[in-house]
C-alpha cells in the first residue's frame, strides 16, 4: 500500500477528534452513533472536508511554480472557501467562480457565510448565473484562460476537488486515521456514514478502507447518502474516483460494485434544496447534542443515518461512524428556516 508514497502538505491541526453521540445513540434506540468531526479539524476559516484533499494537493500546486488557485462551486460552496483559505496560507492568489447552483429565494444567498469568508480572504470571486452539476463546467475552464491571458499562472482545482488527480487521497488517509484512533478508545467502527456530492470523499474512503481491510481482515461497510439529486452522475463518478485513488495507493485489486454503496431517499429533488427529513435531523443533532449540520450537506446524510438506525437497516449490534463533513457557515444564507 502506496499512500504514504505520496507527498502531504499538512493543513489540519493532526486527527480530527472523534465523539461518542450518547444522547443521538440512546434517542435512536439502536446502533451506537459515533461522528468524526471534520468541521473542527483546521485553523484555515473553519475548515472542512476539503482541506483533507487540499493536503495532498498542495505540494504539486507548489512544485508547479502556480501563482493562482482557479477553482469553482456554488454561492454557498464550502470547497471554494476552503480553497480560498489555502491560497491565503500559502501567499497565493485565487479566483473563484461561484456558479448559481441551488434555487434558494434569499437575497444575501451570495453576500453571506462561506461566500463572505472567501471574499475576506482575498480571492477574485465571480459570480455566474449556471445551475449546479458535478461535472466539469465551461466557466471554469474559461477562469482559467483569463487568468493565463492576464499573465498568470493558474492552478486548476475542479469542484469540490473530486475530479482531481489526487482527490481521493485525503480521504483514503482519513481511513488509516480512523484506525489509529479506533485503538486509542477500543472500539472499531464495522459501519460508516458519509455525505456524497461529487463524490471523492466517499470514494477515498471507500479505496482507504478496502486496503486497511486487506492489512487486517476486518470489513466495514461505508455507506454514502446521496445529496446531489442526480444519484446515477454521483454514484458512476464515485466508481471511478475510488478505482483512480484505489490504484495511486496500489491496493492490489479493483474495487468491487458491492463495495461503492450509495443510497437516496433523503437529497429531495434539487441539490442544497432542505425537506422535511433535513430540518428535523438538523433539529435532532442541534437540541440532542449541540451538533450543529447544514440543510446542504449534513442534515441530509444525517437524516439517512437517523433512518438506517432506527428502521433497523443498521443493525442495533453496529458501531456506526458518522462523517461529520462541516459546512455550517452556510447557514448564513438559510437564516430563514429558524426564523
Amino acid at each position: 500500500m502506496r499512500l504514504h508514497e505520496h507527498a502531504r502538505y499538512p493543513l489540519t491541526f493532526g486527527p480530527s477528534p472523534v465523539q461518542h453521540l450518547r444522547r443521538l445513540t440512546a434517542h435512536l434506540g439502536g446502533a451506537e452513533v459515533w461522528a468524526k468531526r471534520e468541521d473542527v479539524n483546521c485553523g484555515l476559516a473553519y475548515g472542512g472536508n476539503k482541506i483533507r484533499k487540499l493536503e495532498y494537493i498542495v505540494p504539486d500546486v507548489i512544485a508547479s511554480g502556480a501563482d493562482t488557485l482557479v477553482s469553482i462551486g456554488g454561492h454557498q460552496s464550502n470547497h471554494t472557501r476552503q480553497v480560498a483559505a489555502v491560497a491565503a496560507h500559502l501567499g497565493l492568489k485565487c479566483r473563484l467562480v461561484q456558479e448559481d447552483w441551488v434555487p434558494w429565494d434569499d437575497p444575501v444567498n451570495d453576500k453571506v457565510g462561506n461566500i463572505l469568508l472567501s471574499r475576506m480572504m482575498g480571492a477574485d470571486v465571480r459570480l455566474d448565473p449556471h445551475g449546479f452539476d458535478i461535472g466539469i463546467r465551461d466557466s471554469w475552464k474559461e477562469a482559467l484562460q483569463e487568468v493565463e491571458a492576464a499573465g498568470g499562472k493558474p492552478y486548476a482545482i475542479p469542484a469540490g476537488a473530486s475530479e482531481h488527480p489526487f482527490g481521493g487521497l485525503g480521504f483514503a488517509n482519513w481511513a488509516f486515521e480512523v484506525a489509529e484512533q479506533e485503538k486509542a478508545l477500543g472500539v472499531v467502527f464495522d459501519t460508516v456514514v458519509v455525505c456524497t456530492v461529487t463524490g471523492s470523499t466517499h470514494a477515498g474512503m471507500i479505496a482507504g478502507f478496502a486496503a486497511l481491510a486487506e492489512e487486517t481482515g476486518v470489513p466495514r461497510r461505508v455507506i454514502g447518502i446521496d445529496a446531489s439529486a442526480t444519484i446515477e452522475k454521483t454514484r458512476e463518478q464515485v466508481a471511478r474516483i475510488a478505482r483512480r485513488t484505489a490504484e495511486l495507493i496500489d491496493l492490489g485489486r479493483d474495487i468491487r460494485d458491492d463495495e461503492i454503496e450509495l443510497l437516496d431517499g433523503w437529497a429531495g429533488d434539487r441539490y442544497g434544496i432542505p425537506v422535511d427529513s433535513t430540518m428535523a435531523a438538523m433539529e435532532t443533532g442541534a437540541r440532542l447534542e449541540a451538533m450543529i449540520t447544514d440543510p446542504v450537506y449534513e442534515g441530509k446524510s444525517l437524516a439517512g443515518l437517523i433512518d438506517l438506525v432506527t428502521s433497523g437497516e443498521i443493525p442495533k449490534d453496529a458501531t456506526v461512524l458518522y462523517a461529520h463533513l462541516g459546512g455550517q457557515q452556510a447557514l448564513n444564507a438559510y437564516h430563514r428556516l429558524w426564523s
